[in-house]
């Protein structure tokens, strides 16, 4: 699987200004509900999917990364948002470190062994340390969409 074919150029937007974990879910949702104009899905069943995963356990993997993600019944196929933030936020990431990187996914409430392992193709790239500068380094919209290449 490639980023980009879960990533949208519009989905993926560079220095927000998040300044709760709250807020970014719901930024997150938002951009989500805007680009599924195809699906009745509404924004916060969206934000609900994703704060649901959440109260299980964050998905903050450490290293300023959080990788919050959830599951909608309407939903067809594995759809994804990037974001940073211009300033790290407290996220209770499993490193207790702020957190200014959110790759979230949603998928189809029947596809859990796609979910996984979409997962487990973003935290491989996201593993990279050249991939992380350069999406820290990233000043648009565009070179952070670019910088998941």
């Amino acid at each position: 699987m490639e980023i980009k074919d879960i990533l949208h150029p519009d989905c993926t937007l560079c220095a927000v200004q998040g300044t709760s974990k709250k807020r970014v879910l719901e930024l997150i949702s938002q951009i989500a509900n805007q680009h599924l104009i195809d699906v009745d899905i509404d924004q916060a069943t969206i934000l609900s999917s994703l704060t649901c995963r959440e109260k299980m356990g964050s998905t903050g993997i450490g290293n300023g990364i959080a990788l919050p993600h959830g599951r909608l019944q309407e939903l067809e196929n594995v759809m994804a948002i990037v974001l940073t933030s211009k300033k790290p936020i407290d996220y209770d990431a499993i490193d207790n470190a702020p957190v200014d990187i959110f790759f979230a996914i949603l998928v189809p409430e029947d596809k859990a062994s796609e979910h996984l392992g979409t997962l487990s193709a973003i935290a491989t790239k996201l593993n990279n340390k050249d991939t992380l500068s350069l999406m820290r380094q990233a000043k648009t919209d565009q070179e952070l969409f670019e910088a998941l290449g």
